[in-house]
């Protein structure tokens, strides 16, 4: 039996379903313990891997070439089921990117690596059963692990949770420092989270505003509705990416045909500092836009000179 069938049988064993038993899945799970067709499962590691690099290591040992597009297949098809099943974990402490990220991360968890690395041996039978035993409490502890780190938020006066990570800590600030402050009595009517995309997502309230939304469609962060003024304010969490720059203001304008509310854009960041925050980002941002900085939220910044906070 070669290592693709044997990564398989162990997925199987494991308790997975079908779908994750198949050849694609038998592949990741190759990837991540860094076994070749020559190692021996003894050989398995904890490697923290991108999808692209998964995908880079079937390729460079296994022949096994996936076109660029598999990435989400991969992902939505076969980690997140190895994440829900204490399989492996998201490796993904310092940033917490989105999980479509080029960046984000995923590695064997510590539990499943000692299994595996019996397979073939006297030892594996014992080492599966055992890790059977306690695959629910595993399960049970990786998420609450996962659950712990959640980030509380009140939007529309509904508590929320989102993913643990500097974005949405700053998508927090936005709905509960921000607005309040420039935004009084606004209404949230989008917001996205790094691992769940629309957290809220009100389309039907966007089109009665004329706001042309699609599957495809390019919202910012977060976009906010104050009905007194009738403005609505579009606004991009900046952590890594992304500032109001001129293709974004044509981008989000293409969707604003038929809107007749006064447009407000605002950058926003979690501090000034060089290397993610507002000095890294300013020659980049459009004119007639607004700068928030979270670390010094009772403050703006107009990149207008013609006047001051408010649509153009």
């Amino acid at each position: 039996m070669g290592k693709l069938q044997e990564a398989q049988e162990i997925l199987k064993e494991l308790g997975m379903p079908p779908k994750q038993y198949n050849e694609r899945s038998g592949y990741v799970l190759l990837a991540l313990a860094g076994v070749k067709e020559d190692d021996s499962w003894s050989d398995a590691s904890i490697n923290s891997l991108r999808i692209v690099d998964m995908m880079s290591f079937m390729a460079k040992y296994y022949g096994k070439v996936y076109k660029p597009n598999s990435r989400e297949t991969i992902r939505k098809e076969s980690i997140h089921q190895f994440v829900d099943g204490a399989i492996a974990v998201s490796n993904d402490d310092d940033d917490e990117r989105a999980t479509n990220s080029p960046k984000y991360s995923y590695r064997l968890a510590d539990e499943t690596l000692e299994v595996i690395q019996t397979y073939g041996t006297d030892k594996w039978e014992e080492k599966l059963e055992d890790w059977l035993e306690n695959h629910e409490t595993l399960v049970e502890q990786y998420t609450q692990a996962r659950e712990m780190a959640m980030i509380p938020v009140v939007a529309n006066g509904q508590e929320l949770h989102f993913s643990p990570g500097k974005h949405n800590q700053l998508q927090k600030a936005i709905i509960e420092e921000f607005a309040p402050r420039f935004a009084p009595g606004a209404e949230v009517l989008y917001v996205g989270d790094t691992k769940k995309k629309d957290l809220i997502k009100n389309r039907e309230k966007l089109e009665e505003l004329g706001v042309l939304i699609t599957d495809h469609d390019k919202l910012p962060d977060v976009v906010l509705y104050v009905k007194e003024k009738n403005w609505l304010y579009f606004i991009e969490a900046v952590t890594s990416v992304g500032p109001i720059s001129m293709k974004r203001i044509n981008e989000i304008q293409a969707m604003l045909n038929n809107c007749c509310c006064g447009i407000v854009y605002v950058t926003t960041f979690l501090d000034m500092s060089a290397k993610n925050g507002f000095k890294k980002f300013i020659d980049q941002i459009a004119w007639e836009t607004e700068i928030w900085v979270a670390d010094n939220p009772d403050h703006m910044i107009h990149l207008n000179g013609d006047r001051f906070f408010g649509p153009r």
